[in-house]
């Protein structure tokens, strides 16, 4: 097990452990963390994850973790690697069960204080209207033809069906779709658990959130996003349910066979991959972009359904109860990507795993609003926490692969929490701060309790003060939507 004198200190926000740790190690791996947050992650495998990551083939320095950092399955939530498109590895479980797992900023000119009266109504309008829950099935029940189009069209099925704008799709990563989609890779299985969860919430840490804008710290990017302190936002946290988590779990199985007949040697079975280059890995990615695309779709409709609480609630008590779109990001993907690598650009395959794509000014991949400031970057707390808004920075894409954070990160395992805290006295506890609830069950509030995960001001004060992100606004939660 690594030891806290193993890992060098940088400065204050940054450390490292060199390739030289372990002689099967390609790369380093650099972390960004605090002195008491890397001490806390010694308490788990995740260090151990990054420094496994470290040996995959192709893999370019360094292999990345951020400060809301925890143990995954075989590669750690918030690991960044890229491998070399051209003798790289592509991994499953670098990239995560929940793919396209991200999170959809919504802002308003609702000022808070004219909101009050009608939050209890707009918390359960918003129940209503996003259904939430394990195995969940929303009102959109596809034909397995409608199904593969929304594989390949991502959120502009939803704007071709008037359930989208067109600056929706301009503020959404990739535009809403990633191109190179292919249905025909997904196992009839993933199918059938995707035709009927489209425009659902699902559970686990996955939420809808209203919130207010607490506080400003960049007035230009804020003005930019159309952000104004003391009005409401929505935040929309999901993924790509059961249809994303099937994929994974069929490739993670099938990939067991492309190891061995590459011949790739790994220290932790859970990290199989496959050439990205070679049938199995250019299969394997087709599918996730097939899964990144419901994912997309998926958070388009619940923005939509969102909108309509908005209106049910709002239209008539206040003067404009519109929700215009800020950004919506990825957390759990593999992007191909040129980055400066040693002077020179690189094409690599960047995992992103629990971290967030946090490009900083200049990129035309941005849209032209964002593009002289950069990317915005969402960072969900843990409902009765902050939420905030971070933007991509230069620094970000020259240490970290362009990237950032992605939450607080969990520092109780699920069984953990539900042990130690009542979901009951959970929602009495944030009803009386003000925060309406509406839950699915009493047991899944609990494993999401606030004191399940880490103190999100302190991670997002870790990445700030090293660079990787500049603060823009934190908001406050004053209602939540759970599974």
């Amino acid at each position: 097990m690594i030891r806290l004198q193993d890992i060098r200190k940088v400065n204050d926000y940054e450390w490292e452990i060199p390739a030289t740790y372990r002689s099967d190690m390609r790369a380093s791996v650099r972390l960004f963390v605090t002195r008491r947050l890397l001490e806390a992650s010694l308490e788990d495998l995740s260090l151990e994850q990054a420094i496994n990551a470290a040996t995959l083939p192709g893999v370019v320095d360094p292999v990345v973790v951020m400060p809301d950092m925890h143990q995954g399955y075989g590669f750690p939530i918030g690991g960044v690697a890229a491998t070399r498109v051209s003798d790289g590895v592509v991994s499953p479980g670098a990239i995560g069960y929940d793919i396209n797992c991200g999170v959809r900023l919504l802002a308003s000119q609702i000022p808070y204080e004219q909101a009050l009266p009608y939050l209890d109504d707009l918390a359960s309008a918003l129940n209503r209207y996003c259904p939430s829950g394990v195995g969940t099935e929303g009102e959109y029940r596809l034909s397995h033809e409608e199904l593969d189009q929304v594989c390949r069209l991502g959120a502009r099925w939803a704007l071709k069906r008037g359930l989208a704008s067109e600056e929706d799709l301009r503020r959404t990563e990739e535009g809403g779709c990633l191109e190179g989609a292919d249905p025909n890779k997904v196992s009839h299985k993933a199918k059938e658990r995707g035709r009927t969860q489209l425009g659902t919430l699902g559970a686990g840490n996955h939420f809808l959130e209203v919130d207010v804008i607490e506080q400003i710290f960049d007035p230009e990017a804020a003005q930019a996003m159309g952000l104004q302190e003391g009005n409401l936002a929505l935040l929309i946290h999901c993924g790509s349910r059961g249809f994303g988590h099937q994929i994974c779990t069929d490739y993670v199985q099938d990939l067991q066979s492309a190891v061995k007949k590459y011949g790739i040697h790994l220290p932790d079975r859970e990290l199989v991959c496959a050439p990205i280059d070679s049938p199995e890995g250019r299969d394997y990615l087709a599918a996730m972009r097939a899964a990144a695309n419901y994912a997309f779709c998926n958070r388009q409709l619940l923005a939509h359904a969102a909108r309509r609480a908005f209106e049910e609630v709002f239209a008539g008590k206040v003067r404009n109860w519109h929700l215009h779109q800020v950004y919506d990001i990825a957390h759990n993907m593999g992007k191909i990507e040129t980055h400066i690598v040693n002077g020179k650009p690189l094409k690599v395959c960047v995992h992103r795993k629990g971290a967030t794509r946090a490009f900083g000014p200049g990129f035309p991949e941005l849209p032209e609003e964002y593009r002289r400031l950069g990317q915005p970057v969402l960072v969900p707390g843990s409902m009765g926490t902050a939420s905030w808004v971070l933007i991509g920075t230069e620094t970000s894409m020259q240490r970290s692969w362009g990237s950032t954070c992605h939450g607080a990160g969990r520092v109780l395992s699920r069984h953990k929490a539900k042990k130690e805290i009542r979901g009951e006295r959970l929602r009495d506890e944030l009803e009386k701060r003000g925060i309406h609830v509406r839950a699915g069950s009493m047991s899944g509030l609990a494993e999401e309790a606030p004191q399940a995960y880490k103190d999100v001001d302190e991670v997002v004060e870790t990445v700030a003060g090293a660079g990787i992100a500049r603060k823009v606004a934190r908001l406050r939660p004053v209602a939540v939507i759970k599974g």
